[in-house]
């Protein structure tokens, strides 16, 4: 295990939301970064991810995946990045998207 333990308290401050991914674009001038348009129910978000070198655009749309929908905005190619979609990471393989499966909705709360 890597990193330090932290409380229930620290681990409860991370919003975790399901999301449906509507639409995902290269950005153009970047080899790793895709531009998602992300419906969380209430509100829609734009969300880049270092995923291009994996996937396609075209296979990201329609998936439900999980979001940390409270992470501070940031700047990345000249857009701003409204949160981070969650996925396992190995050393050099590509990354599995956490992904939902059954009935959950855009926005639910992943407890």
């Amino acid at each position: 295990m890597t990193g330090g333990l932290i409380d229930y308290e620290d681990f409860a401050k991370v919003d975790l939301r399901v999301g449906k991914v509507l639409s995902a674009e290269r950005v153009k001038g970047s080899r790793k970064l895709i531009k998602l348009i992300v419906d969380l129910g209430s509100e829609k978000r734009q969300i880049l991810a270092g995923l291009a070198k994996w996937y396609s655009p075209e296979e990201l749309v329609g998936k439900y995946v999980v979001v940390v929908a409270n992470l501070k905005p940031k700047k990345m190619m000249g857009l701003e990045s409204q949160g981070m979609i969650l996925a396992a990471c190995g050393e050099d393989s590509k990354p599995a998207l956490v992904t939902v499966e059954g009935e959950a909705k855009p926005g639910e709360k992943v407890c």
